[in-house]
């Protein structure tokens, strides 16, 4: 296959809205940064709506690319990694959360680089895993947004968010942990 044969197979539309995720971390970590919390909660919102849309698009019309496989959970940690090192920041009292959740990244990561050194194809996320991802959106849209339309910020709104976020991302961790067993296992 030549190179403009691969060139056209990778460019679709759910490349392109991973790749815009990629990109849009700058704004996102600049409007934050800077207490622009209303451009901050519109970049996150537009971030998880082109999450959903990607796999969707690429699933819906036969899109789905080894490129794609590669830049739509490379877009996923980008940006989780980048708000929650915003957000802790930020928002002191979610910071332990934060710090939970990125050692859940990394070691989610290190799963991953193991599998791949393994030439295992890592699996692919599955509904009830992505519901860790919607709630993460949710509670970050909703205590960025509250800080930013309302200027209410309350600590124990935002832990229990935090909380049920992070129930929620082990309870990933534990269903990806299960298949990263049995795929070590199964090698042998």
């Amino acid at each position: 296959m030549s190179f403009i044969e691969k060139l056209k197979d990778n460019l679709t539309v759910p490349n392109a809205l991973s790749i815009m995720r990629i990109i849009i971390v700058i704004p996102f970590v600049m409007s934050v940064m800077a207490d622009d919390y209303i451009t901050a909660v519109s970049i996150l919102v537009i971030s998880g709506i082109t999450d959903i849309l990607d796999g969707m698009i690429a699933r819906k019309f036969n899109q789905v690319t080894e490129l794609g496989k590669m830049i739509d959970p490379t877009a996923d940690k980008l940006t989780l990694m980048a708000v929650m090192i915003c957000v802790g920041l930020k928002f002191p009292a979610v910071y332990p959360f934060m710090v939970i959740l990125i050692l859940k990244e990394v070691l989610m990561l290190m799963a991953g680089g193991i599998l791949v050194l393994l030439k295992q194809t890592p699996p692919a996320a599955k509904k009830k895993r992505k519901m860790a991802t919607a709630v993460f959106y949710v509670s970050l849209v909703m205590i960025i947004g509250a800080k930013a339309f309302f200027s209410f910020e309350n600590v124990v709104f935002n832990e229990v968010l935090m909380f049920l976020t992070a129930i929620c991302m082990f309870y990933a961790v534990f269903r990806y942990g299960k298949i990263f067993i049995k795929i070590i296992k199964t090698r042998k």
